[in-house]
């Protein structure tokens, strides 16, 4: 076979090009980089890393310095529909032939430099941004921080959204060891926003060793809610999209601003930590534009809601047990009139047992699927229930994918049910085509 042509055969062609999926160091990326002579790819960085709500960080950052007039990039994983979704430059996500001629130009200059699929996709959008004029690139951690390929980039601002147990294998058992690694994306002397009102003693430990200005919220940013509750704002404190208004503020400042669009509690705190690092960079912003942001970002399968026949479908990505925490105080704030059914899958190296327990006192009924089409780190539907074992959802009817699973759950349902479709990036992805039709 000879080399790859199409966007398809070269992300068929760089899955097979390490034997590992996850090999974390910079070593191989730098020396491609070097290799590349790939220099900064915007005139400012924002790095963003975290447990959960990086994602919609980069989506409100993004659309702040948008409604700027800024020319933005922005990097994100993983994908749900297609590829072309990790790399948008001005809102849109990059076509094919530009992926191909940036995997192209990486592997002109790999030589015999093995990288995984991440490290293409992080060379080849930092390739993509360099050639674009950006005023502002902004790129999402894939795993931890200090070892990610994105790390080879020094941002002007570094971003933790938030630190807790998820990828222990990769990263560390508890939250110390875990900050640690996510801490490695700040640099010296440069701003690092913290999303945490109580961020680990190794994050803050790092900020100060490297000269790290550290802003954190509760202390040096605020954001009070319409019920008032101020810096002390809890993820149960939930208020209906289009309730009100809300305040960020710092010393000297004070913005009230519109709710933003993506619904679920956490986003108040995402939004927030947006503000605080668009601000950080010292550059000016017009009038308007971070009221605009927050109001206008969006971000597939995050508490995404669908109808179908008077049931509420409601997707989201969340994997472990600090989202699904946030998923229950969700639920509780926004009641259904009937039942609630979840449709469950997840990865085999995931805490399900973790995120069942948070959700169980809001869940009515269970239907598990399996991911076995994901590689080794998928579970067929049996593999899965074994680890429920002794769950809520250990009895729940078992599916041999998540497709299966939403059907059965639909015919299950009758109007002012509600169906949440979660566990995995994989399981969203399984239901959203489908979903996106109109019924």
């Amino acid at each position: 076979m000879g080399m790859p042509k199409t966007l398809a055969q070269w992300l068929d062609y760089i899955e097979r090009q390490h034997p590992k999926t996850i090999d974390m160091g910079l070593d191989r990326v730098r020396a491609v980089a070097a290799r590349l002579r790939l220099k900064k790819p915007a005139k400012k960085v924002i790095t963003v890393a975290g447990t959960n709500g990086k994602g919609s960080t980069v989506a409100f950052i993004e659309a702040i310095a948008r409604a700027a007039a800024w020319k933005t990039g922005a990097y994100t994983s993983p994908h749900l529909l297609a590829y072309n979704e990790r790399v948008r430059i001005d809102g849109a996500d990059a076509n094919d032939d530009d992926l191909v001629a940036a995997f192209e130009a990486i592997e002109a200059a790999r030589g015999d430099t093995q990288l995984t699929y991440f490290e293409y996709g992080t060379l080849a959008a930092l390739w993509l941004f360099e050639r674009s004029g950006l005023d502002l690139a902004i790129l999402e951690v894939g795993l931890g921080g200090r070892l990610d390929a994105t790390n080879l980039i020094d941002p002007d601002v570094a971003v933790i959204t938030t630190v807790d147990l998820d990828h222990q294998d990769w990263l560390g058992e508890d939250r110390e060891v875990i900050g640690f690694e996510k801490a490695g994306i700040a640099r010296a002397w440069k701003p690092l926003v913290l999303g945490d009102d109580d961020p680990p003693a190794s994050v803050l430990r790092h900020a100060y060793a490297i000269g790290a200005s550290a802003i954190r919220a509760g202390c040096d940013f605020f954001f009070d809610t319409p019920s008032g509750h101020g810096n002390r704002f809890n993820p149960t404190d939930a208020v209906p999209p289009g309730a009100g208004r809300w305040t960020w503020r710092e010393i000297g400042c004070a913005l009230e601003l519109p709710l933003p669009r993506l619904a679920a509690p956490v986003q108040l705190r995402n939004a927030a930590t947006a503000i605080a690092a668009i601000r950080a960079l010292g550059k000016k912003l017009p009038a308007g534009a971070i009221a605009e942001g927050v109001a206008s970002a969006h971000v597939a399968g995050r508490l995404q809601h669908f109808d179908r026949a008077g049931v509420e479908v409601v997707v989201d990505v969340g994997h472990n047990p600090q989202a699904a925490r946030e998923l229950a105080a969700w639920l509780a704030k926004a009641p259904t009139s009937g039942r609630t059914t979840a449709v469950f899958a997840a990865l085999g190296d995931k805490d399900v047992r973790g995120v069942v327990a948070a959700l169980a006192g809001r869940i009515d009924a269970w239907h598990l699927a399996g991911l076995a089409e994901r590689g080794p780190r998928g579970l067929d539907v049996e593999g899965f229930a074994q680890r429920l074992e002794g769950t809520a959802a250990a009895g729940g009817q078992r599916h041999a994918g998540v497709k299966e699973a939403l059907d059965a759950a639909l015919a299950a349902a009758a109007p002012g049910d509600r169906i949440l479709v979660f566990g995995s990036f994989h399981t969203v992805a399984g239901v959203l085509r489908e979903l996106q039709v109109p019924a």
